[in-house]
């Protein structure tokens, strides 16, 4: 629990056919057995599971979480690869923090350090649902003596004196060294949480009012927010339930709920993979225009470029979320005190999906990236200093043919 990076398996890996893969970022100092109901849940509706256990310390040290999160990365990969489907990440508790928003970013391409490669946009592009189970969890100061002193963690109604006294000496050592960066890191972490909408996926949210690790107005305000940009979000609530045990006190509801975001999940890949399809229909019929639509293309992308040059393009003008101290109320509630924060969020655009490699692997090709590539001729007019010669005439001629 007290250590750096983690571990990660495969709780569950059918070799057939299968609905998806749900990939858990458990709890911290949870253990194989606390994950195992959740595992066979989801296998018994076809789902497999790659399972994440976070160190205590990555909560402090986010690249000890990037590395973690190359790892969860690099197995979605290779199964992707071989079996593309719909990928769902399942939070529990300080498991966000842990690792899924690493993940996050690195399949972004915004995560320092890392490429943004084609086998990352893979997975963005199979990511089609979240569970979040008492989490979103606010990343204050004090989360390591709250984490470490809290039941759920200790497995013991109260914790003894020497555990709260050994687990507050902790804390304030890492205050000490790092409280310059924990404000910083908890921006960044709540900008990628609300920066997962622009993957258009349906979101299912558990939570418990008496749940005094996870507030519950923490994660009712960040429902909220996902709601007003447009997301498709199920609150689920309790009156009391302990943190991460929802599936154990009301098990009908959590699998009720849980399997209805599973169906959307599938209902979202599938309507990607049909979007792929209507590109791929598109890309194979332009051959077969004629040359005046050709040409007329390039004066519209010369146009567009000139008038382009004098114009400040910002791309998160559509996706601006404004959010106050007086919008969440007491302190520790997912919001930055003493100023107003304008949290943008934008990932790569929505025809990513149909240039990555996701529609190499479904239907083996790309799509041009750019309007320029779409004239398999244009090539031939680009001299080797990339300065393309354009020859009016041409169109002239060509338009009275």
């Amino acid at each position: 629990m007290w250590g750096l990076g983690g571990r990660y398996y495969w709780g569950r890996k059918d070799k057939g056919e299968i609905e998806g893969v749900v990939v858990l970022f458990a709890w911290l100092s949870s253990q194989d057995k606390h994950v195992k109901n959740y595992v066979d849940f989801y296998s018994s509706l076809g789902w497999n599971s790659l399972v994440c256990h976070s160190q205590f310390l990555n909560l402090f040290f986010p690249e000890k979480a990037a590395i973690l999160a190359l790892g969860i990365i690099n197995q979605l990969v290779q199964e992707l690869k071989l079996r593309p489907c719909p990928v769902v990440f399942a939070s529990f508790s300080g498991g966000p923090k842990a690792c899924m928003y690493k993940v996050l970013q690195i399949i972004e391409g915004r995560c320092e350090g890392q490429g943004f490669l084609d086998e990352y946009q893979l997975v963005r592009d199979c990511v089609s649902g979240y569970v979040f189970d008492s989490t979103p969890v606010d990343f204050v100061s004090d989360i390591g003596t709250r984490f470490a002193v809290h039941p759920s963690v200790l497995g013991m109604p109260r914790p003894p004196p020497l555990v709260s006294w050994i687990a507050q000496g902790i804390s304030c050592c890492l205050d000490r060294f790092f409280l310059s960066h924990f404000e910083l890191q908890r921006a960044e972490y709540w900008q990628t949480l609300y920066s997962t909408t622009a993957m258009k996926a349906p979101y299912l949210i558990f939570c418990s009012e008496d749940d005094d690790l996870a507030p519950f107005q923490v994660i009712y305000n960040f429902a909220s927010r996902l709601r007003q940009v447009g997301a498709d979000v199920t609150f689920v609530q309790w009156k009391s339930s302990p943190h991460v045990g929802h599936f154990r006190r009301y098990p009908e509801d959590y699998k009720a709920a849980a399997t209805k975001l599973l169906h959307k999940a599938s209902t979202v890949y599938s309507q990607r993979i049909q979007q792929l399809k209507v590109e791929k229909s598109g890309i194979e019929a332009i051959p077969n225009r004629n040359s005046d639509h050709s040409c007329n293309m390039r004066k519209a992308a010369a146009s567009s470029c000139s008038s382009l040059n004098g114009m400040a393009i910002d791309s998160t003008d559509d996706s601006l979320i404004t959010w106050s101290p007086g919008c969440y109320g007491s302190h520790g509630d997912g919001s930055i005190q003493d100023e107003e924060h304008h949290i943008s969020f934008s990932g790569p655009p929505e025809t990513a999906i149909t240039t990555g490699v996701l529609g190499q692997l479904l239907f083996g090709y790309s799509a041009p990236r750019n309007v320029e590539d779409w004239d398999t001729r244009l090539g031939e007019m680009i001299n080797r200093s990339g300065h393309l010669h354009f020859n009016p005439m041409k169109c002239i001629r060509r338009s009275r043919l």
